[in-house]
């Protein structure tokens, strides 16, 4: 890598929290740690403008959580001020990329523009969107090399303008610890425990993890199911457990800051997504614990999980095959720990390193694309 430090800034309109959220903020951290300029434009009610605040990222509100006309202006505002200072700037959310585009396009010395693309949603091929992903946009980034494959061959992006970088996670803190110490330490019960880390969304598969357990719950007497995350399907989640009467072996844990903890207390993770992935960290981080996996070919989960090696694939939304791995790891503490060794290995390209890596090389040839 060239010495020359950047000056790097990031927008993101969400205002909610996940694994997008939690890139940028991984992203970010890692570039200032290199010595690189970083500064994060997000609304005020954003939940990760205090999240990178509390993190030492230098942060700027302004009301860019809707494409509307008021957040048009003060992002225009906000550029003709300010965005002589970077290099390059990298958007992540559909409204920061339109309003950072538009005033982009009418403004003049802004540089070039990189555009994050975290999930595997298809993108429509209207003239507009064409405009906004090849034209506007210097150079794309995907999470994974599948929603790359995705939106060469079904909008025409040319590979070459296009950089697929698996979010990196730090090997440092997600690593195997002591699981009868974890269990004690987190008051969890010690027995043989499935885990799903997620925001509490309905493609996270959290109905079909349910009902799946629940048609094994006279079988496996034992086991018990870690819900760790929190979000809109709080209720649904509660009431699904109590129609099958699992209120007291489905625990819902809630946002947990200790993450490696919580997943080291776990036998088996389960995420049977069936949308808008790119490559899951719950599951990148669940692997780095040494933990096994069950999860679906959704978006670039394929990048992470191989099938028969580290855990088991299931086609997404069909609870049988959902229910029949896990009777076939629930069942076989051998082959849990087969995969779990190899997830752990496998884990060892998950490092955040080689994110900052390949981002650092996108936004420069976003840069030498654009003079």
């Amino acid at each position: 890598m060239t010495d020359k430090k950047l000056s790097i800034l990031h927008t993101e309109s969400s205002t909610g929290w996940g694994g997008q959220e939690i890139r940028i903020l991984t992203e970010a951290a890692g570039m200032i740690a290199r010595g690189h300029k970083v500064v994060l434009v997000t609304p005020p009610e954003a939940q990760i403008a205090l999240a990178a605040i509390k993190r030492g990222i230098p942060t700027v509100t302004l009301p860019i959580g809707r494409k509307h006309l008021k957040g048009l202006k003060a992002m225009r505002q906000y550029l003709k001020q300010h965005g002589h200072e970077f290099d390059v700037i990298n958007t992540h959310s559909s409204t920061d990329s339109w309003l950072v585009a538009a005033n982009c396009a009418t403004l003049s010395g802004m540089p070039p523009l990189v555009r994050t693309r975290h999930v595997s949603t298809p993108v429509n091929n209207k003239a507009s969107t064409r405009w906004l992903y090849q034209k506007a946009s210097t150079h794309m980034v995907t999470t994974g090399e599948a929603l790359r494959s995705t939106l060469h061959q079904d909008n025409g992006i040319a590979l070459d303008r296009m950089t697929s970088v698996r979010t990196g996670i730090d090997l440092n803190y997600y690593k195997p610890l002591d699981k009868a110490a974890m269990r004690a330490k987190l008051n969890v019960a010690d027995k043989p425990t499935i885990g799903i880390l997620a925001t509490l969304r309905d493609w996270k598969g959290h109905d079909d993890l349910v009902d799946a357990f629940a048609s094994l719950k006279e079988e496996f007497p034992d086991w018990q199911i870690l819900v760790i995350g929190d979000g809109p399907r709080w209720g649904d989640i509660e009431r699904r457990r109590a129609l099958h009467g699992l209120e007291d072996r489905i625990i819902m844990v809630g946002n947990q800051d200790n993450v490696p903890e919580w997943l080291n207390c776990l036998d088996l993770f389960v995420l049977p997504s069936f949308g808008d992935e790119g490559v899951p960290q719950g599951l990148m981080q669940a692997m780095a614990c040494g933990v096994p996996a069950i999860s679906t070919p959704i978006g670039a989960i394929g990048e992470a999980l191989q099938d028969g090696q580290t855990g088991l694939m299931t086609p997404p939304r069909n609870v049988p095959k959902l229910a029949d791995n896990l009777r076939r790891l629930m069942g076989n503490a051998q082959l849990r720990q087969q995969f779990a060794e190899a997830s752990l290995a496998y884990s060892r390209n998950f490092g955040i390193d080689i994110m900052l890596d390949r981002m650092d090389k996108a936004f420069r040839q976003a840069i030498a694309e654009a003079k």
